[in-house]
């Protein structure tokens, strides 16, 4: 039986990461992804770590430009992490990218 210090537990914050994980087959050190991992579909099944202020819509790409470029300009975040999912997942390696620019 593998214990925790015998795993790597991985979080990926970005839906490009999480493909890659599965495709290196180490899936089963995957504990947490965003609201917009869905490939493959068993992302599904892992805990959310980060809600999109999207999530439940249907926005086109103007939308979206609109809203970040709009929060960016106050200052606000357009993600929400969820904290207590996040210190659940007890992550050793974040895998994430820089905000692209609007």
């Amino acid at each position: 039986m593998m214990t925790r210090a015998d795993q790597v537990r991985i979080c990926s914050l970005q839906p490009g990461a999480t493909e890659i994980v599965y495709a290196l087959g180490l899936q089963d050190h995957l504990f947490g992804v965003t609201s917009k991992c869905d490939y493959p579909p068993d992302a599904l099944n892992r805990p959310v770590i980060v809600h999109s202020l999207f999530d439940g819509k249907h926005p086109t790409s103007g939308d979206i430009n609109h809203t970040i470029a709009e929060l960016f300009g106050k200052g606000q975040k357009i993600n929400e992490i969820d904290q207590q999912v996040l210190a659940a997942a007890e992550p050793d390696l974040l895998l994430t990218q820089a905000i692209c620019e609007v």
